[in-house]
């Protein structure tokens, strides 16, 4: 990972958040990794409004990590507006949510998630997927921007 490459993780919850970031950096990312706390949130950082106005859109993170139970704007509606802009829609998105029910994965799969992973509860293995998902992201898979 080149060391002024992005990770988006959209996650509202604290304790979650900083698990994802602590497995990350476990895992050897060295970039930044930033923290989207709501749906709101995410559709302001890709689309440049609100708080970030002014931001280079078409800098896009390596991938994005996507909680599906966030306020604001569900992760189904953030996955599926990031889908539907031009500019936006080649970006990796890997839901990475505590929620293994299938219309969940169903519907995440049918609005475009590159991925859809269920938490687990044990930090090491927690941590070992990340490491895994963080290896294959970021140096096998090739993005077309």
């Amino acid at each position: 990972m080149i060391e002024n490459d992005e990770i988006v993780l959209i996650e509202d919850n604290p304790i979650d958040s900083e698990l994802a970031i602590k497995a990350l950096r476990k895992s050897g990312v060295k970039g930044n990794i930033r923290v989207l706390n709501d749906g709101a949130e995410a559709l302001d950082y890709f689309f440049g409004m609100g708080n970030y106005k002014g931001r280079k859109t078409l800098v896009l993170p390596r991938f994005v990590l996507l909680d599906l139970k966030i306020p604001k704007v569900s992760g189904l509606e953030v996955l599926d507006l990031i889908r539907a802009n031009r500019f936006t829609n080649a970006v990796p998105v890997i839901v990475f949510s505590s929620s293994a029910v299938q219309i969940d994965i169903q519907e995440a799969y049918k609005k475009g998630a590159n991925s859809y992973l269920v938490k687990p509860i044990d930090f090491e293995e927690y941590s070992s997927m990340l490491s895994s998902l963080t290896r294959y992201w970021l140096m096998f898979n090739r993005t077309s921007y």
